[in-house]
This record gives C-alpha cells, structure tokens and sequence, in this order.
C-alpha cells in the first residue's frame, strides 16, 4: 500500500497544497526526508508568489502532479546542516529558488547553468532523486542539498528580497547573457509586473536608458515616478508607437499573455534583439521579414544557475533593489490567486509564512 504524503519521510511538514485543477489551496500535511550529510533544513519565513505558481496549481500547462505545494521564492533560516555542509551553518539565512537538484554531471550542470540539466529537480511538482515528489515553500520547512541553497545577503529585506529568487534571476540572466548592461543603451521593458518592474531597476543599475511599454496608460505615472523609468510607451497610441520605431537596442518581453511581437521588433535598431521571459499559453506569430531586414535577434531565457542565482542576489544586496511587494497571510493566499489571474498586485504578492503557517 502507498504511503500517504505525510507518511512518506520521517521531517512532518505542514503547508498549503492544491488538490485538482480549482487552484484552491488549503492547509495540508505531508513530509520531508530526512537531513542527509549534504543537506541543509530551512525554517521558511517568507516565499513569493509566482505567476508560475498559478499556472501549476490550476494545470494550465497540463504537467501538475496533485497534490502540489507551490513555492519557490523562499526565504528562510537554517536549523540543521550536515556533516558535509561547508558554507551554511545553523543561523544562516538563506534563499532557496526554482530549482533543488540537477544530475552535476551534463555540460550544462558543468557550465554553472543547472537550470537548462535534462534532469533538473524543481523546487515543487517534480520528482526529486529518491523518487519521491518535492513540495514547496508555502510550507514551514523545506531540505536542500547545500548545492542549490543561496547566501541570502544580510541587508537584503527577507520579505521585499524573496522574488528575486524568480522573477528577479529570470530577468538577470538574460540582461547578462545577451549584453544588455552597456551603460547608455537603451533598453525597452514590455510589461510591468512582477518580472517587468524588477527588470527596469536592473536596468537603471546597469546604467541604461530604460522605456516601459505597456498597455496600460494608468501604470505611467508609477513606471517614471516609483520605478526610475526614463520614458512610457503605451502601445494603443498609434502616433507614439510610430515615433519610437528604431530607437532601442533591447527590449525584454516579459508578458505572459499572447500578443503581438511585429510592434515589439519595430521599436528595435539594426541588430536589435528582443528576448522574451514570459510564457503565453498559446503561440505567438512570428513574422521573419523584420528579423532578416534589421539583421534583429528573437532569444529567449530560463532563470538561472544557482552560481548566476547568488551573483543577482549579491549585485541586488549592492544596489539596493529589491521587489515591490504586498505582504499577505497564508490563509489570504486563494484571494491572492484571483488577484494575480487578473494583473490586481503591484508587483508581486509574498506569504509572510514565518507568522502566519504556525498560527493556524
């Protein structure tokens, strides 16, 4: 007879899980194995929540594995470590983001870039190497091998710090790998939520000239005012669309919705490159005249490696950036959800799981 998941390690863990395509979490118990010589214990305190979050605990890409406890913006301290644990002692705060294994052996997992290993573990709904399923950070513990747990910097907020774990390296990855860091260039954020906002401060520390386009007149004012932005593009004015056609040198494209990329790839220079982040449930139309015309470049990016992971953290702890966040409880994670399905958070909701899980 199968063991329940509260029977299946000997660590009793309690979190908030989802049981079917609904989405509705609700409280739920289960387990984590036990510490090994390489592991390290993380009494979670904070953990963001992701847009990915949403679309796993509704199946929206078909892969979930019910029951699933979401999370992989966490923030906590370490109570355990193992005999073979150098770098993290009981104390510690540390960072756990979207991934807690790899096989350490490919030529990605060689080239720090674990997040790209065929046999990637993620931090939930995935099956870690024991065979046993992961569960995530809306949780009040989680154990790591010390390989992917992160120096998480001392003056970094815990809370407002939480979604770089995600949103933050998934944008800082791409700046880095497709050279969007030369002070003076000029850089387009499509979108501005959770991903977009934190792209505009990386941009502005990178020393770019930064423009948001959105579709939304009504983000102008906190764009420029709350976010540094140079400028705002807002896409359904014709007469701005046009006036700004060639004029920057990247754009990242961060919406997760389908839309149109010819009006994105308009706004780029000769050698333009557009890299997108977001992941639209549906193709998009791809028109090849303007890449071949503008010699421009479509590329795209995965969060990233766990040494990549720990220098966006320590570049972030440098520069002061951090999430704009809205604190939430545990038990308002479900209203949390319906607002993230309609864009209703600026810019990222995090559990404020240290005191409010053990409360329940």
């Amino acid at each position: 007879m199968a063991k329940t998941p509260e029977q299946e390690h000997p660590v009793k863990a309690f979190g908030w899980a989802a049981g079917d395509s609904s989405g509705v979490l609700s409280p739920f118990r289960f387990s984590r194995r036990e510490n090994g010589d390489d592991d390290v214990t993380v009494k979670i305190l904070y953990c963001g929540v992701c847009h990915t979050d949403l679309h796993a605990v509704k199946n929206e890409w078909g892969l979930t594995n019910y029951p699933i406890v979401p999370g992989h913006e966490i923030v906590g301290i370490v109570t355990k470590v193992g005999k073979q644990v150098q770098k993290f002692k009981v104390g510690d705060k540390v960072g756990v983001g979207v991934l807690v294994g790899s096989c350490k052996s490919c030529e990605s997992c060689q080239q720090d870039l674990e997040n790209y290993c065929p046999q990637i573990v993620f931090t939930y709904n995935s099956i870690d190497h024991d065979g046993t399923k992961t569960y995530g950070g809306y949780s009040d513990v989680i154990i790591v091998h010390q390989q992917y747990v992160l120096r998480f910097p001392d003056n970094l907020p815990s809370d407002a710090g939480a979604p770089l774990l995600c949103a933050g390296i998934t944008v800082y990855s791409p700046m880095k790998y497709y050279g969007m860091t030369e002070p003076g260039k000029h850089l387009g954020v499509a979108g501005l939520g959770g991903l977009g906002h934190v792209a505009v401060k990386f941009g502005k520390a990178f020393g770019l000239k930064v423009t948001v386009i959105s579709g939304s007149p009504s983000k102008e004012v906190e764009a420029i005012d709350r976010l540094g932005a140079d400028s705002f593009l807002v896409t359904s004015d014709p007469a701005k669309m046009k006036a700004a056609i060639g004029t920057m040198d990247f754009i990242i494209d961060t919406i997760s919705a389908v839309h149109p990329l010819l009006p994105l790839l308009s706004l780029l220079k000769l050698n333009g490159k557009l890299v997108t982040v977001g992941l639209p449930d549906k193709p998009l139309e791809l028109r090849i005249f303007p890449l071949v015309l503008g010699r421009k470049l479509i590329g795209g990016s995965d969060v990233g490696g766990v040494k990549e992971t720990q220098e966006m953290l320590d570049f972030c702890a440098e520069n002061n950036i951090t999430a704009d966040i809205e604190l939430i409880k545990i038990d308002e994670i479900n209203k949390a959800m319906e607002r993230l399905a309609k864009s209703d958070v600026r810019y990222r909701f995090v559990i404020d799981v240290g005191n409010s899980l053990s409360h329940l």
